[in-house]
């Protein structure tokens, strides 16, 4: 098949920090995109819990905690469907703006009738396709941005993931406050309006020329394209049609907290199999089969550090709710502000990690060091706010340090691991798999989100020092287990680093 966007020319110019001007366009979409997402994921699971009579939900925090892992895990599990729509169909640049529309729609849904149960379910729904279908393709253009790739495109996707870090500050600033000091509607609608900004930039922002067009397929690839495309819309209504119908039939009746669980197996389950296939029939050479068992790993790694650092949205951020005093010269701070600790520390630590792997040399550590560091930071993250739980009650909150500091760990713990890790996915697939093996990373962060979401259910269930104190040693003991096994993994790595 060919792309219109592989022949395309590339604009270029010293148009945004030295580097092509198309790169502002994709920066600011991007930005209002994650403004969007983060500004509405920090303070979803807060309005699922507020009392009806208040104008939230009024849901127990199991459900609401497994409502909020099913939506955040179904957000990156759609990046894989929405990739292959834009490379089959309509090709990157129009799937960004399709996808923009879907959020911006999704957003206006719950800004209008959040509190029904069909306008919050269809709500949810158009902002996870919509993210699907813009999240992986606007990523896509940038690197197109830089056809030479090298350390330029290193330095473009540095600038683009600034974009990305200064949406998830402002978002939960703006939408926290509106939210939860004056209405969860406008939350939702501040989510809507910076989305439509960003496609208003888009529409009309500069030096992107024909990247991301359409693809121009056979008509034997567009045939077989329809056939799989209708083939995947039939399949899925007919599962949905049959769980619906055994489900009102009284044949299998499920709770939402049990669909959440099955989806984690599911996940999991799908990506043992595609492993065990690749490796048993994929006619690779021994050397590809070892590294397709270190990336097994870091899929392992990653779903793992996720299941704790995404906890940030849920479990950590009900914990600022009730158990954080977060009263300033007598004002109330809005809980989901903290949502913002993270990204500022990104922006402010990425570059100090990115010197310091460099400054390391030949005593920079290995992948799976690097593995463990990340997830033995996310243990001692945990670990710190299972001791301020301790001292914490509903009347008596805790200062907010102990979440920063937390925060903190987790971030240095997520700049550790990664970055690492998505650059090694690239560096140990065979070269026909690197897409696939992208897809297996997604999926690693769907599966944590997932599992973060029901780790954050328990606190109803269990004292909160023991659920953060158990999910401290689960990160902690595979930390361990990264770094006592670094000499098979790196072996198995066959020299790749």
């Amino acid at each position: 098949m060919t792309h219109s966007s592989q022949a395309s020319t590339v604009p270029q110019g010293g148009g945004f920090f030295g580097h092509p001007r198309g790169l502002a366009t994709l920066f600011f979409t991007e930005m209002w995109e994650r403004f969007s997402y983060y500004g509405m994921r920090g303070i979803l699971i807060l309005f699922m819990v507020d009392a009806i009579q208040t104008g939230g939900l009024g849901l127990t925090v199991g459900r609401a905690a497994a409502i909020y892992g099913l939506y955040t895990a179904a957000a990156y599990l759609t990046a894989l469907p929405g990739g292959w729509f834009a490379d089959r169909i309509v090709g990157a640049r129009n799937a960004v703006f399709y996808g923009g529309i879907l959020i911006a729609a999704g957003q206006i849904t719950l800004a209008m009738s959040a509190t029904t149960q069909a306008g919050f379910y269809s709500g949810l729904l158009l902002v996870v396709t919509g993210t699907g279908l813009l999240k992986p393709n606007v990523s896509a253009i940038v690197g197109d941005l830089y056809p030479d790739g090298g350390a330029r495109r290193d330095a473009g996707f540095s600038v683009f993931y600034m974009g990305i870090n200064i949406g998830a500050f402002v978002g939960p600033l703006l939408c926290g406050y509106l939210g939860e000091n004056i209405a969860w509607s406008y939350a939702f609608w501040a989510a809507g309006i910076g989305m439509i900004l960003g496609l208003i930039q888009y529409k009309i922002g500069a030096g992107l020329g024909d990247l991301g067009g359409p693809p121009t397929p056979t008509p034997e690839e567009k045939s077989n394209t329809n056939k799989t495309l209708w083939g995947v819309i039939f399949g899925i209504v007919a599962v949905v049609a049959v769980l619906y119908w055994l489900y009102t039939s009284g044949i299998f009746t499920f709770t939402l907290e049990q669909a959440a669980t099955a989806t984690g197996v599911l996940i999991f389950g799908l990506v043992v199999v595609y492993f065990a296939i690749a490796l048993m029939f994929g006619g690779y050479t021994t050397a590809e089969q070892k590294r397709l068992v270190v990336i097994f790993f870091l899929f392992l790694g990653a779903a793992l550090f996720w299941s704790g650092f995404e906890q940030a949205g849920s479990a950590l951020n009900l914990f600022a709710a009730d158990f954080t005093d977060r009263v300033i010269f007598g004002w109330e701070a809005p809980a989901s502000w903290l949502q913002a600790v993270n990204p500022i520390f990104i922006i402010i630590f990425a570059p100090i990690f990115g010197w310091l792997w460099l400054a390391l040399g030949k005593w920079n550590p290995s992948l799976p060091v690097k593995f463990g560091y990340g997830l033995l930071l996310l243990g001692l993250g945990f670990l710190v706010i299972g001791w301020a739980a301790v001292y914490a009650t509903p009347t008596d909150g805790v200062s907010p340090m102990w979440l920063v500091v937390t925060y903190f760990l987790h971030t240095s713990g997520e700049l550790c691991l990664s970055p690492i890790g998505l650059s090694s996915i690239t560096k140990l697939s065979p070269k026909k798999l690197v897409g696939q093996m992208m897809g297996i990373w997604f999926m690693g962060a769907s599966l944590g989100n997932l599992i973060a979401g029901l780790a954050a259910g328990q606190m109803e269930n269990m004292p909160l020092t023991q659920l953060f104190n158990t999910v401290a040693m689960v990160a902690i003991g595979a930390g361990i287990l990264f770094i006592l096994f670094k000499g098979p993994i790196r072996r198995l790595q066959g020299g790749v680093e």
